[in-house]
């Protein structure tokens, strides 16, 4: 971007059973628009692991958006989802109120393709402070129903949100974009003035040039100001532009519960203790386990902003 003002370089943290790198929240940057969270996973193969599975956990007061590049997740949740994920489709699960949901390697791939590879996006997004009681709900949209277009040989994706004269079929809550960008050449991308609010970019792989610096994989550059959004893509490069218009309220995470209201996060720890069933419903065919509560996590000084 030719106005950089943060680069956020990819920090590995565990999940539990494998690592992955954490690109938000970020000390000197908690959201980027109502984005709050954003995990790289992988690349990795199912044999590197003995189990890639995420058990049930509990989330409030956000919506989540799986994106994967390579290999399957099956999705479980609480309100009766079952959806299987493949590279380019979308899963948009929002929490509102309270859910529960657990990600797994497919069996057929688990038994047959130990070679499979596991990579993609995970990503939370912050509800509006009037949204966040809603029913949790789930969508998932196809690769083929995104809009995706070229322009001087560069690829483009609206995964999610309203940019550039298009509009994704996922049902965002508040006013953002999620935008993939692909090149097999050197290109220079001016796309500012289709965006809005705040925005950063994600490089995948490959590099992309910004007045006189380059930068590579792994990082998020994070703009000043989204309308001057101009860079250079090198050759085989793939990014993602990510961003929207900011909550006015600010926002508080702790583990999986993400709120305006500190005394919301307390009560859905205690209820993901105690195990509440009113509040977190167990899952139909998988409740047999289940991710507990950290040790140890007690405050929300990971705030938002």
């Amino acid at each position: 971007m030719s106005n950089v003002d943060l680069v956020i370089e990819e920090r590995a943290a565990s999940i539990g059973n494998f690592l992955v790198g954490r690109l938000l929240p970020f000390r000197q940057k908690r959201t980027v628009g109502p984005f709050t969270f954003i995990d790289h996973m992988g690349p990795i193969s199912v044999a590197e692991h003995d189990n890639l599975d995420v058990d049930p956990h509990p989330h409030i007061g956000l919506s989540t958006l799986t994106y994967l590049f390579e290999g399957a997740i099956m999705h479980r949740d609480s309100i009766g989802s079952l959806e299987r994920i493949t590279p380019g489709a979308v899963n948009w699960m929002t929490a509102g109120r309270g859910v529960v949901h657990s990600e797994r390697m497919p069996e057929d791939i688990r038994q047959t393709n130990p070679e499979a590879i596991l990579h993609g996006l995970q990503i939370w997004i912050a509800l509006p402070k009037e949204l966040e009681e809603i029913e949790p709900s789930f969508v998932h949209i196809e690769a083929k129903d995104l809009p995706s277009w070229e322009e001087d040989g560069v690829s483009y994706k609206l995964i999610a949100g309203e940019a550039l004269g298009r509009k994704s079929p996922v049902p965002v809550y508040s006013p953002l974009y999620y935008i993939e960008i692909k090149s097999e050449e050197q290109k220079k991308i001016s796309i500012g003035s289709g965006l809005f609010g705040e925005a950063a970019m994600y490089i995948l792989e490959g590099s992309v040039k910004s007045g006189e610096h380059e930068y590579e994989s792994k990082n998020i550059l994070i703009s000043n100001d989204s309308t001057l959004c101009e860079f250079e893509i090198m050759p085989n490069t793939t990014v993602y532009i990510f961003g929207g218009n900011p909550l006015p309220e600010e926002r508080y995470i702790l583990w999986n519960f993400v709120s305006h209201d500190p005394a919301k996060l307390e009560k859905a720890k205690q209820d993901w203790i105690d195990q509440n069933y009113d509040v977190f419903p167990l899952i139909e065919g998988d409740s047999d386990s289940y991710v507990p509560f950290p040790d140890g996590m007690k405050s929300f000084k990971n705030k938002t902003k």
